[in-house]
């Protein structure tokens, strides 16, 4: 279902006030709401799709992006305070799952109504520390090895080098949410989570996606998939049947 449209920056294509259930989506490192525009149209009509969209990309691109996730999620967290979202849950995928994961303890902190559910892709759980791999500060040529390595980038991207030049700070400052983060331990969230967790994602191997396990007394679920590291829009219509299935539990 399409969200109508707010005057929201973050939430460029609304908030689907007449669904039943609002389900806020976090992009991936370098992209931004349009990575979801189409989910949509795929899942269930009781659920309305938000894509969220932080600063430095599409309509927003004009504005600095966050190369921290507290500050990223506590501005996100105070535009939704005045959205009416509620009930509503969370969906975030690679960085993004990271973003979903901290805003939903954000918004816990701030006592407002927690999401009915948090659904993670394409990250290893937040207390297991990521790799050194400094992506932050690779050249261009460099970040697009990186990105033909972690696939879901078309090659027509990757070859532009202007086009290249003009996301490389984007994709830059979003590995670095990433790679300056640092876990703070904090009571598990109540709600509970579900992660999609790919066989062949350099990223997250099964055993570190399993690990979110720990971040939750409401329940947790494990959803496997075969592919890499952009496994849930490959296999988009068989994720969104989860989700709708998580939701109505």
């Amino acid at each position: 279902m399409r969200p109508s449209v707010t005057k929201n920056p973050w939430l460029p294509f609304g908030t689907g006030r007449d669904a039943e259930v609002r389900l806020l989506c976090l992009p991936h490192a370098g992209a931004g709401a349009s990575a979801y525009r189409a989910w949509g149209e795929g899942m269930s009509s009781r659920i309305a799709v938000c894509p969220v969209q932080p600063p430095g990309r599409e309509t927003r691109r004009r504005e600095p992006p966050e190369v921290q996730v507290g500050p990223l999620v506590a501005d996100l967290a105070a535009s939704l305070a005045g959205e009416p979202l509620t009930p509503y849950a969370v969906f975030g995928h690679s960085t993004g799952a990271l973003s979903a994961f901290e805003l939903c303890r954000q918004l816990r902190r701030m006592q407002a109504p927690p999401p009915l559910h948090l659904f993670v892709a394409g990250r290893r759980a937040p207390q297991i520390p990521m790799d050194q791999t400094r992506l932050r500060g690779l050249s261009e040529p460099e970040l697009a090895d990186v990105l033909r390595r972690l696939g879901g980038t078309p090659e027509q991207v990757l070859s532009d080098a202007g086009l290249l030049r003009m996301l490389h700070p984007l994709l830059i400052a979003d590995f670095a949410v990433n790679e300056t983060y640092h876990y703070v331990h904090e009571p598990p969230l109540d709600c509970p989570i579900t992660v999609f967790a790919a066989d062949e994602d350099p990223r997250a191997s099964l055993d570190q996606a399993a690990a979110w396990k720990a971040q939750t007394v409401g329940g947790f679920t494990w959803r496997p998939l075969r592919g890499g590291h952009f496994a849930v829009f490959e296999q988009a219509a068989r994720v969104h049947a989860w989700i709708a299935e998580g939701l109505r539990r």
